[in-house]
């Protein structure tokens, strides 16, 4: 039977690792899409404008099928992968990790940054809760301003989390809905956003205006 679980951490955490001199400056952050990590990637190049390399991890999705591995200059292998290794150690997916570095004047060679990535990624997931998730599938909802408090109320009464909001032109929230029950889901959400019977959303009507999207992942 497929797993419809699996473990992340609850909350960004950060760990520390100093060897001759420099400093290895973890981040472990939980992630949903790919696009997440090079926000927090560019985030940390602007906090810390002096430091030389911004080295990083991820996994993503079931069976974390979905990951990359950033040396950033460093020398091949000896940063991402130690990183990557850490996140797989701990037995997570949709977490990334990245690591900052501080030269110290001493070069480490290959086996120093490999133990140095290591130990700051291992320091920082120590410090982040484990949580247990279901598996979610991302779903965009566009709707006119005018369904607006009806859309949101019924995504806050079916306990759904809201991962972006965006306002223009219409309202763009994407919301997370565990992956067993998408279509139920949908249904209650249209029963409660547009005042439908849900034999009349069993029969194929929806709500006048509401654009409802299944999300890719990535």
């Amino acid at each position: 039977m497929q797993k419809d679980t699996f473990h992340t951490i609850g909350a960004s955490a950060e760990g520390l690792f100093k060897d001759k001199g420099s400093k290895f400056l973890a981040f472990a952050f939980p992630i949903q899409q790919e696009g997440e990590v090079h926000v927090q990637v560019d985030a940390l190049r602007k906090a810390h404008p002096k430091a030389r390399h911004f080295c990083y991890a991820y996994r993503i999705g079931l069976g974390g099928l979905r990951f990359r591995a950033n040396d950033d200059g460093e020398p091949s292998g000896t940063a991402g992968r130690p990183i990557l290794g850490q996140i797989d150690s701990f037995g997570l997916t949709n977490v990334a990790v990245v690591v900052v570095r501080y030269f110290g004047g001493t070069l480490l060679g290959a086996a120093g940054l490999i133990q140095a990535y290591r130990a700051a990624a291992a320091d920082a997931l120590r410090q982040a809760p484990v949580i247990e998730q279901q598996l979610q599938q991302l779903v965009r909802l566009e709707f006119p301003y005018s369904l607006m408090n009806h859309i949101l109320h019924a995504v806050k009464k079916l306990g759904l989390p809201i991962y972006a909001q965006q306002y223009g032109e219409q309202g763009t929230v994407t919301i997370g809905i565990p992956l067993s029950s998408v279509g139920q889901a949908i249904q209650r959400l249209q029963v409660l956003a547009g005042g439908l019977h849900p034999e009349e959303v069993e029969m194929g009507k929806t709500v006048e205006g509401l654009i409802i999207t299944l999300l890719p992942e990535g």
